[in-house]
Protein backbone atom coordinates (compact mmCIF):
# COMPACT_ATOMS: atom_id res chain seq x y z
CA UNK A 1 0.00 0.00 0.00
CA UNK A 2 1.15 3.19 -0.81
CA UNK A 3 1.12 4.75 2.94
CA UNK A 4 4.24 1.59 3.58
CA UNK A 5 5.86 2.99 1.01
CA UNK A 6 5.92 6.56 2.14
CA UNK A 7 7.32 4.49 5.49
CA UNK A 8 9.39 2.83 3.90
CA UNK A 9 11.19 5.63 2.01
CA UNK A 10 11.77 8.04 5.48
CA UNK A 11 12.83 4.55 7.19
CA UNK A 12 15.49 4.54 4.24
CA UNK A 13 16.35 8.22 4.95
CA UNK A 14 19.85 8.57 5.64
CA UNK A 15 19.54 11.69 7.97
CA UNK A 16 23.57 12.14 7.96
CA UNK A 17 23.35 12.64 4.18
CA UNK A 18 20.21 15.01 4.30
CA UNK A 19 22.20 17.38 7.40
CA UNK A 20 25.49 17.53 5.11
CA UNK A 21 22.82 18.52 1.84
CA UNK A 22 20.57 20.84 4.32
CA UNK A 23 20.92 24.98 4.18
CA UNK A 24 19.31 24.47 7.10
CA UNK A 25 19.77 21.25 8.64
CA UNK A 26 17.75 22.49 12.10
CA UNK A 27 14.43 23.18 10.12
CA UNK A 28 14.77 20.26 7.76
CA UNK A 29 15.60 17.88 10.76
CA UNK A 30 12.24 19.54 12.17
CA UNK A 31 10.43 18.94 9.10
CA UNK A 32 11.34 15.19 8.91
CA UNK A 33 10.05 14.84 12.36
CA UNK A 34 7.05 16.06 11.33
CA UNK A 35 6.85 13.84 8.80
CA UNK A 36 7.69 11.18 10.45
CA UNK A 37 5.44 11.87 13.75
CA UNK A 38 2.34 12.55 10.54
CA UNK A 39 2.97 9.17 9.01
CA UNK A 40 3.57 7.76 12.28
CA UNK A 41 -0.41 8.74 13.94
CA UNK A 42 -1.20 7.55 9.72
CA UNK A 43 0.36 3.91 10.29
CA UNK A 44 -1.03 3.59 14.10
CA UNK A 45 -4.63 4.11 13.09
CA UNK A 46 -4.06 1.55 10.42
CA UNK A 47 -3.11 -0.86 12.66
CA UNK A 48 -5.95 0.13 14.79
CA UNK A 49 -8.19 -0.47 12.21
CA UNK A 50 -6.18 -3.77 10.89
CA UNK A 51 -6.99 -5.44 14.46
CA UNK A 52 -10.13 -4.45 14.17
CA UNK A 53 -10.93 -5.96 10.87
CA UNK A 54 -9.09 -8.80 12.40
CA UNK A 55 -11.24 -9.51 15.10
CA UNK A 56 -14.19 -9.40 12.79
CA UNK A 57 -12.73 -12.22 10.14
CA UNK A 58 -12.06 -14.06 13.41
CA UNK A 59 -15.60 -13.63 14.89
CA UNK A 60 -17.57 -14.55 11.84
CA UNK A 61 -15.41 -17.40 11.57
CA UNK A 62 -16.39 -18.73 14.82
CA UNK A 63 -19.91 -18.35 14.07
CA UNK A 64 -19.98 -20.26 10.94
CA UNK A 65 -18.27 -22.79 12.87
CA UNK A 66 -20.76 -22.69 15.09
CA UNK A 67 -23.50 -22.94 13.16
CA UNK A 68 -21.35 -25.76 10.89
CA UNK A 69 -21.53 -27.72 14.43
CA UNK A 70 -25.21 -26.70 14.61
CA UNK A 71 -26.17 -28.17 11.61
CA UNK A 72 -24.29 -31.36 12.33
CA UNK A 73 -26.04 -32.29 15.33
CA UNK A 74 -29.52 -31.31 13.36
CA UNK A 75 -28.65 -33.98 10.59
CA UNK A 76 -27.46 -36.25 13.29
CA UNK A 77 -30.83 -35.85 14.46
CA UNK A 78 -32.46 -36.48 11.30
CA UNK A 79 -30.34 -39.44 11.01
CA UNK A 80 -31.82 -40.81 14.23
CA UNK A 81 -35.10 -40.39 13.35
CA UNK A 82 -33.99 -42.28 10.03
CA UNK A 83 -35.14 -39.27 8.29
CA UNK A 84 -32.57 -39.55 5.21
CA UNK A 85 -33.90 -36.22 3.49
CA UNK A 86 -33.77 -33.95 6.22
CA UNK A 87 -30.49 -35.36 7.42
CA UNK A 88 -29.25 -34.88 3.30
CA UNK A 89 -30.36 -31.11 3.75
CA UNK A 90 -28.44 -30.29 7.25
CA UNK A 91 -25.48 -31.82 5.85
CA UNK A 92 -25.90 -29.11 2.76
CA UNK A 93 -25.97 -26.08 5.52
CA UNK A 94 -23.63 -27.77 7.39
CA UNK A 95 -21.01 -27.76 4.65
CA UNK A 96 -22.05 -24.53 3.51
CA UNK A 97 -20.70 -23.33 6.75
CA UNK A 98 -17.82 -25.17 6.80
CA UNK A 99 -17.17 -23.34 3.47
CA UNK A 100 -17.52 -20.05 4.85
CA UNK A 101 -15.56 -20.42 7.79
CA UNK A 102 -12.78 -21.90 5.57
CA UNK A 103 -12.52 -18.65 3.47
CA UNK A 104 -12.67 -16.75 6.58
CA UNK A 105 -9.85 -18.68 7.85
CA UNK A 106 -7.81 -17.77 4.70
CA UNK A 107 -8.57 -13.78 4.73
CA UNK A 108 -7.71 -13.76 8.35
CA UNK A 109 -4.62 -15.40 7.93
CA UNK A 110 -4.18 -12.51 5.38
CA UNK A 111 -5.19 -9.93 7.69
CA UNK A 112 -2.93 -11.14 10.00
CA UNK A 113 -0.05 -10.76 7.73
CA UNK A 114 -1.06 -7.48 7.33
CA UNK A 115 -1.59 -6.54 10.97
CA UNK A 116 1.88 -8.07 11.41
CA UNK A 117 3.38 -5.54 8.39
CA UNK A 118 2.47 -2.71 9.83
CA UNK A 119 3.08 -3.55 13.18
CA UNK A 120 6.56 -3.97 12.08
CA UNK A 121 6.79 -0.85 9.89
CA UNK A 122 5.55 1.04 13.23
CA UNK A 123 8.04 -0.10 14.76
CA UNK A 124 10.87 0.45 12.35
CA UNK A 125 9.50 3.96 11.93
CA UNK A 126 9.13 4.93 15.70
CA UNK A 127 13.35 3.98 15.96
CA UNK A 128 13.51 6.42 12.91
CA UNK A 129 11.76 9.09 14.67
CA UNK A 130 13.50 8.60 18.02
CA UNK A 131 16.86 9.03 15.80
CA UNK A 132 15.69 11.93 14.35
CA UNK A 133 15.18 14.05 17.31
CA UNK A 134 18.07 13.01 19.06
CA UNK A 135 19.83 13.92 16.00
CA UNK A 136 18.19 17.71 15.84
CA UNK A 137 18.62 17.71 19.61
CA UNK A 138 22.39 17.53 18.59
CA UNK A 139 22.07 19.68 15.36
CA UNK A 140 20.26 22.51 17.27
CA UNK A 141 23.14 22.13 20.16
CA UNK A 142 25.93 22.64 17.16
CA UNK A 143 24.14 25.31 15.94
CA UNK A 144 24.10 27.10 19.69
CA UNK A 145 27.90 26.23 20.06
CA UNK A 146 28.18 28.04 16.47
CA UNK A 147 26.71 31.20 17.23
CA UNK A 148 28.63 31.81 20.16
CA UNK A 149 31.49 31.29 18.94
CA UNK A 150 30.59 33.80 16.15
CA UNK A 151 29.53 36.28 18.01
CA UNK A 152 32.91 35.54 20.81
CA UNK A 153 34.86 36.57 16.99
CA UNK A 154 32.61 38.87 16.26
CA UNK A 155 33.34 40.89 19.40
CA UNK A 156 37.01 40.55 19.63
CA UNK A 157 37.10 41.34 15.77
CA UNK A 158 34.55 44.57 16.48
CA UNK A 159 34.81 45.78 19.76
CA UNK A 160 31.77 47.42 21.19
CA UNK A 161 30.19 48.69 24.70
CA UNK A 162 32.73 49.24 27.00
CA UNK A 163 35.95 48.44 24.64
CA UNK A 164 34.30 51.28 22.30
CA UNK A 165 34.60 53.60 25.21
CA UNK A 166 37.76 53.17 25.87
CA UNK A 167 38.87 53.51 22.67
CA UNK A 168 36.82 56.61 22.23
CA UNK A 169 39.05 57.96 25.76
CA UNK A 170 42.08 56.61 24.14
CA UNK A 171 41.34 58.72 20.87
CA UNK A 172 40.43 61.93 23.17
CA UNK A 173 43.33 61.79 24.81
CA UNK A 174 45.43 61.59 22.35
CA UNK A 175 43.78 64.46 20.33
CA UNK A 176 44.35 66.37 23.44
CA UNK A 177 47.91 65.89 23.86
CA UNK A 178 48.20 66.83 20.03
CA UNK A 179 46.74 69.85 20.38
CA UNK A 180 48.82 70.88 23.65
CA UNK A 181 52.05 70.16 22.31
CA UNK A 182 50.68 72.10 18.78
CA UNK A 183 50.40 75.19 21.25
CA UNK A 184 53.67 74.53 23.29
CA UNK A 185 55.02 74.67 19.12
CA UNK A 186 53.41 77.82 18.92
CA UNK A 187 54.04 79.47 21.92
CA UNK A 188 57.55 78.35 21.66
CA UNK A 189 58.08 79.69 17.92
CA UNK A 190 56.63 82.91 19.25
CA UNK A 191 58.81 83.40 22.70
CA UNK A 192 61.62 82.47 19.90
CA UNK A 193 60.24 85.84 17.40
CA UNK A 194 60.14 88.01 20.35
CA UNK A 195 63.72 87.65 21.21
CA UNK A 196 64.77 87.93 17.82
CA UNK A 197 62.76 91.06 17.63
CA UNK A 198 64.83 92.65 20.71
CA UNK A 199 67.54 91.81 19.31
CA UNK A 200 67.33 93.04 16.05
CA UNK A 201 66.11 96.61 18.29
CA UNK A 202 68.91 96.22 20.24
CA UNK A 203 71.17 96.39 17.17
CA UNK A 204 68.86 99.34 15.90
CA UNK A 205 69.69 101.06 18.95
CA UNK A 206 73.51 100.63 18.80
CA UNK A 207 73.10 101.38 15.00
CA UNK A 208 71.69 104.57 15.53
CA UNK A 209 73.53 105.67 18.61
CA UNK A 210 76.88 105.26 16.67
CA UNK A 211 75.26 107.25 13.79
CA UNK A 212 74.68 110.26 16.09
CA UNK A 213 77.99 110.28 17.70
CA UNK A 214 80.04 109.95 14.02
CA UNK A 215 77.15 113.36 13.12
CA UNK A 216 78.50 115.27 16.48
CA UNK A 217 81.94 114.49 15.41
CA UNK A 218 82.10 115.53 12.21
CA UNK A 219 79.66 118.63 13.27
Amino acid sequence: MALLDRVATLVRANLNDLIDKAENPEKMLKQVILDMENQFMQVKTQVAIALADLHLLQKKKQENLDKHADWMRKAELAVDKQDDALARAALERAMSFQQMSESFAQQIADQEAQVESLKAALKKLEIKLAEARAKVDLVIAQHRRARTANRAAAAQLSPTGENRTFERMQHKVAREQAIGEGQSEILGDDIEGRFHALEREEKVDALLAELKQRKRLTA
